[in-house]
């Protein structure tokens, strides 16, 4: 049974790799999570390590999910930092192996999420994602409400222009 951890600052550093490699498999893999091929392993791990002060900080929180010591998800939480809007944050970069999908880890890695933005005091989640895709049937069967969809809002990793739905959750 694979186990879902937060992700400390103090081995978010040697998790960079693992996470790259998710991410490079996740854009291979078609999914519109920000980046457009060509798109290799340096690149996502230079995305990542660009959220290591963030990490440090407190203000992006990252889960991984391991089965056998094997790296199968991550999600992340990115709080925000106005004053005013203290309450809520966004969920950001879920993402499940494609070889791992299909055993209920996307909905595994939402529910640590969210419990913990609730610990936290956190009072609303947003998102956004692709219009039409796997992960938008995860948020609409979770309890989450799509408040719009934007048309050719992102792209594809093939440079396609997509729509793309906004969700959010009240946990209060």
């Amino acid at each position: 049974m694979p186990s879902i951890e937060r992700v400390s600052a103090a081995e978010f550093g040697s998790c960079v790799k693992e996470l790259a490699d998710l991410l490079a498999d996740a854009v291979e893999g078609g999914a519109s999570v920000g980046f457009v091929t060509p798109f290799d392993h340096e690149a996502a791990a230079a995305w990542w390590r660009a959220q290591a002060p963030a990490v440090a900080a407190g203000s992006h929180l990252v889960w991984a999910c391991r089965e056998d010591g094997v790296l199968l998800g991550t999600v992340s939480l990115v709080l925000a930092s106005k004053p005013n809007s203290r309450h809520r944050a966004e969920l950001v970069k879920l993402m499940v192996r494609r070889s791992a999908r299909g055993r209920g880890l996307s909905r595994a890695l939402l529910a640590t999420a969210e419990r913990a933005a609730a610990e936290a005091g956190i009072e609303l989640l947003m998102l956004d994602t692709e219009t039409g895709s796997a992960a938008e049937r995860v948020y609409l069967t979770g309890g989450w409400t799509r408040y719009g969809i934007v048309p050719a809002y992102a792209g594809a990793p093939d440079g396609t222009l997509l729509d793309c739905s906004f969700f959010y959750k009240r946990l209060s």
